[in-house]
């Protein structure tokens, strides 16, 4: 019998896993995706078969695409989750973040969780960009042109930045951890760093954890989790075409909202899963209400695919900043998915915009979408701010048959997420401007209206009672002990800024606060 299985190796996951083996526990880590070399990822993201996750398809990358009606999103799979693709950054969340109403009576969340965001900067390996090219001089320019050259800045990132290409032995553990390699500055990042300069999870929390004796199992998908005789948990996995069983006495679900909420949904339909889940489950999901537009240059000078993923902020407002982002030069599939970028609420005004932007700049939208590469050219705008209100997820069923067929969203309160921001299209035609540049933008925002995030929170919140939330402050289930939750989706307030530092700094701070025995909730 395990004392702990982890279901997901993301940065909840993962911090898990190294800080309950070094509790003296016995610790299975489930991963339904790959274990990736550096070797192994693609250099352009025309390797579809190395890069997407689609596994009915023969893909089995690290990199998912979910479509829901109110929203696209974009997630990691493999050893190491969301780490693997994403952009690095790691920011800390403002004030309004800790105080948010949403949780605020449960803790003091900004004091509490001070020394443990130090923890992850520190595991995580972040440090001030030093690499600052095209798209980031282009930016501070805009800063600087509307008056705010004091707002923009270079970001903080999970990068080591010795020598470039140099290999050292373990800049970071004394020891123990792994070889790096200096970055180089070749903008793959978000396709998955192939010269091991990336702090990736595997690099860091997973490598010391099984070194302390973590067992991790790759290509292990979690079908099914429920309660042992006299105690504990089974636990059901699918590997490599057969069904096994673990038998555990905790569990800790960490596959993120896109993983974890369909699976507790899925077990609180059925009596011989969970059922006593709380009926929040499912609740106050969100994003940071990302708008993505690509500003395409004309210009032969300027090479936006060089750098690192995301080089530089501009905070725009309390609530909003910009960053530019970028793939490595041939890595143009997104030319599929791409048309011009237009404004409107509603799909008639967006069909508008588009015909008017077709016939008044045809040249220029011909010239952005058949440029030879799409990835040198490109200065990707990732807009973000938090002011949307909440989706809720839930199982689908066929109106047929009634049998459940994935998961849907509905909305829950207040605005529904939105690709159509004002302040996102203005700083989008300055930069193109800047630049000589064309603003595009995916065919799911331009045509349907639906925003794309990388950035999925909630459903699995905190609250006093299993009324108000699914898991208490101490990130235990509501109605089953040695239940926990320790991923994005227990993010209970929007930081309005990437995640995962954030998710790391929880995670931490409820395995400090594990001791002992579990004791039930009253």
């Amino acid at each position: 019998m395990w004392d702990y299985v982890v279901v997901g190796s993301g940065f909840g996951g993962s911090v898990a896993g190294l800080r309950l083996v070094e509790k003296g526990y016995r610790v299975l880590l489930l991963e339904k995706g790959r274990r990736f070399a550096p070797e192994d990822f693609p250099s352009t993201n025309w390797d579809l078969k190395r890069w997407m996750w689609a596994p009915a398809l023969g893909l089995r990358g690290p990199f998912k695409m979910t479509f829901l009606p109110h929203l696209t999103a974009l997630s990691g799979v493999g050893v190491g989750g969301g780490s693997l693709i994403y952009a690095n950054t790691l920011p800390t969340p403002g004030k309004g973040f800790f105080q948010s109403s949403s949780w605020v009576d449960l803790a003091d969340w900004e004091t509490e969780l001070e020394p443990h965001y130090a923890t992850a900067r520190r595991m995580l390996g972040a440090v001030e960009n030093r690499m600052l090219t095209d798209p980031d001089r282009v930016l501070r320019n805009v800063a600087e042109k509307v008056g705010q050259p004091g707002d923009y800045g270079p970001t903080q990132v999970g990068i080591y930045f010795g020598k470039p290409g140099a290999t050292a032995q373990d800049p970071y553990f004394g020891g123990e951890g792994p070889p790096r390699t200096g970055c180089i500055g070749c903008g793959g990042c978000m396709l998955g760093c192939r010269f091991g300069a990336k702090n990736t999870l595997d690099k860091n929390y997973l490598y010391l954890a099984e070194k302390r004796g973590l067992v991790i199992r790759a290509e292990s998908k979690v079908d099914w989790v429920r309660p042992a005789e006299p105690d504990g948990y089974w636990v059901e996995t699918l590997e490599c075409g057969e069904r096994r069983l673990h038998r555990t006495r905790n569990v800790v679900f960490s596959g993120g909202v896109l993983g974890t909420v369909p699976l507790l949904l899925k077990l609180r339909e059925s009596a011989h899963g969970l059922p006593l889940l709380s009926p929040r489950l499912g609740s106050r999901v969100r994003t940071n209400s990302e708008a993505l537009i690509g500003v395409t240059t004309s210009r032969r000078d300027l090479d936006m695919s060089l750098g690192i993923a995301i080089g530089s902020i501009f905070q725009t407002d309390e609530h909003s900043h910009l960053e530019p982002c970028r793939y490595p030069a041939g890595s143009n599939f997104f030319r599929v998915l791409t048309t011009p970028h237009v404004p409107g609420h509603n799909f008639i005004d967006r069909c508008k915009n588009l015909v008017r932007i077709l016939r008044t700049r045809p040249r220029p939208a011909i010239r952005a979408w058949l440029t030879r590469d799409l990835a040198r050219t490109t200065m990707i705008l990732l807009y973000m701010r938090s002011l949307e209100g909440h989706l809720k997820l839930h199982l689908g069923r066929s109106p047929w048959t009634g049998y459940l067929r994935g998961m849907v969203t509905s909305l829950e309160d207040g605005p529904a997420p939105t690709c159509s921001i004002p302040e996102a299209t203005e700083l989008a035609e300055q930069i193109a401007e800047e630049v000589e540049g064309f603003p595009q933008s995916l065919i799911t925002e331009t045509l349907l209206g639906i925003p794309t995030t990388a950035h999925i929170l909630g459903g699995c919140c905190m609250g006093a009672t299993a009324e108000e939330g699914v898991i208490d402050a101490e990130h235990r289930v509501y109605g089953y002990p040695g239940l926990f939750v320790m991923d994005g989706s227990a993010v209970s307030a929007n930081p309005g800024v990437n995640p995962s530092l954030t998710i790391t700094a929880l995670a931490e701070r409820a395995m400090q606060r594990l001791q002992g025995p579990l004791p039930a909730h009253e």
